[in-house]
Parts: structure tokens; C-alpha cells; sequence
């Protein structure tokens, strides 16, 4: 499923910057840290590392995938290495990211945070009900996440408002909560020793979308055990007709992006 990506949600992943710190038990075991701090040394993660831009190679690839779209939307998941709502992203690259965005109208572009306090005064100007390319999500590892998070991101507008509850480390309930996504997955680094899933969790949760028509996509179990076949649901925002009705109501704000592609494009290659 994933072309440039091991994460079976995405086609893609993009990292604009490398770096965070942790901010709630989900960070606990994290996996950024481990390979890009402790294994590799590229960076030192907490409050006091250094936010590290990466290439411009590297930022040329989301424009290679737009053009060889043929007509297919693909799907790109920013970031995995750092947290696009960062108070410590580095000078100017956030707002060179949304122009990237900007001149990338053909990708999905799946900003996921555990800071959704910071979205709506670090989203761009003109961003008004939402880009039509950009799906916003936030991590609920376990209820009081859930409960902390979710109202903040319903709040901001959005084509699309996901929620990533892994690694899931405590039962989750929605209630009348309406995400239009939920992602579902144990966790598989060190903290799996400690911290399973109860695959219970996830048939609680996979039923309660299916009631109230919320899409599903069950990621992994903890450690990355066999998924179980019940629990093998992998679906995506919107069947196909709906989608297309979201771009054709989207038209007039498409058109907007297109024609300030050119100058962002410009930019980004002059930073």
C-alpha cells in the first residue's frame, strides 16, 4: 500500500524537519527518538535539542510524487520524525512547508500532532473552511488524550479530521465524538513489553465507527502480531463518489492553489 512509506495508512512519508520532544505517555517508547537520537545521533531530541531541517533533495521529493499523480490521489503523512505544530520548528520552515502544500494540490497531505492547541494560530492565513488537500489529525493514545485533544481538533475546519490512537495504551470510547477517521494500532517498540493492546480496545472501537459510519483502519496489534481476522478493516475517508463531490466543491479554492503554485514553487527553491 505504502510506495514510499512502511506505514500502511500512507503512500508517502515527508518529513520537513527532524526533531521533537515528548509531551504525554504515548511519546513514552518513542520510535523517532530511538532511531534518530539514540541509533544514529542526528539529532538531540527534547526542549533543549536543535530542530534539524532536512534536505532539499529531500523537499523536492513531494513535487516529483505531484507530477507522477496521473490523476490518483496519493496520500502524505507529515511528520513522522518530528510534529508539524512544533513551537520550535525551525525558522520559516513551517510556513515554507504550507507552500509546498500549496503547490502540491494533487497529494493528500495527513498533518498529524499531538499539539492540536497550536493549529489554528500556526495554520496559514488564507486557510479559511480548510485546504481541500489537507486532512488535519491528532494522537489519542488512551481516553484522557481523547478528551483533551479531539474537542480542540473538531474545532479547527478541515476536509478531513482524523484521530491516530496508537500506540493505543487504554481502552478509547468516542461517544457522540464524530472524526471522520479513527487509526487503530498497538505498540510495537520497546514499550510493547509493557504496554498491549487489549484486543478487546479495538473490536470496542471498530464497532462503535461502524454504528456511527466513522471509517476504521486497524494499523497493527502490539508488537506487530498477525491481525486478527475480524479486526482487519482498512478503510479510508469517503468512498470514491463522495471524494469526487469534495473536489468538485472545492473547485473555486483549487484553482486558487494552482495559481500561486508557480511563486511557491519559487520560493521553496530559493530558501
Amino acid at each position: 500500500m505504502a510506495q514510499n512509506s512502511k506505514i500502511e495508512w500512507t503512500d508517502h512519508t515527508f518529513n520537513p524537519w527532524i526533531g521533537c520532544q515528548k509531551v504525554s505517555p504515548g511519546c513514552d517508547h518513542c520510535y523517532a527518538e530511538s532511531m534518530m537520537d539514540h541509533r544514529y545521533h542526528k539529532v538531540q531530541w527534547g526542549p533543549h535539542g536543535e530542530r534539524i531541517r532536512t534536505s532539499e533533495a529531500n523537499w523536492r521529493g513531494p513535487v516529483k510524487w505531484a507530477k507522477a499523480a496521473n490523476g490518483i490521489r496519493q496520500r502524505v503523512f507529515c511528520a513522522s520524525l518530528a510534529d508539524v505544530f512544533d513551537n520550535q520548528a525551525p525558522d520559516g520552515a513551517r510556513e515554507d512547508l504550507f507552500a509546498l502544500i500549496r503547490a502540491t494540490p494533487e497529494l493528500d497531505w495527513m498533518l498529524l500532532t499531538k499539539r492540536p492547541e497550536n493549529i489554528a494560530k500556526m495554520l496559514p492565513t488564507d486557510w479559511s473552511d480548510g485546504w481541500p488537500n489537507v486532512w488535519l489529525g491528532t494522537t489519542c493514545e488512551d481516553q484522557e488524550r481523547f478528551k483533551r485533544r479531539w474537542p480542540i481538533l473538531r474545532d479547527v475546519p478541515a476536509v478531513v479530521r482524523f484521530i491516530s490512537y496508537e500506540p493505543a495504551i487504554g481502552p478509547l470510547v468516542i461517544g457522540d465524538a464524530r472524526p471522520t477517521w479513527i487509526i487503530c494500532g498497538g505498540e510495537s517498540g520497546a514499550g510493547a513489553r509493557t504496554r498491549s493492546m487489549n484486543p478487546a480496545w479495538a473490536r470496542a472501537l471498530r464497532d462503535e465507527c461502524t454504528a456511527a459510519s466513522v471509517a476504521f483502519f486497524m494499523k497493527q496489534m502490539t508488537r506487530k502480531r498477525p491481525i486478527p481476522d475480524d479486526l482487519l478493516v482498512r478503510q479510508f475517508p469517503g468512498n470514491q463518489s463522495q471524494r469526487q463531490a469534495r473536489n468538485h466543491r472545492s473547485t473555486a479554492r483549487s484553482a486558487h492553489l494552482r495559481a500561486t503554485k508557480i511563486r511557491d514553487a519559487a520560493r521553496i527553491q530559493s530558501s
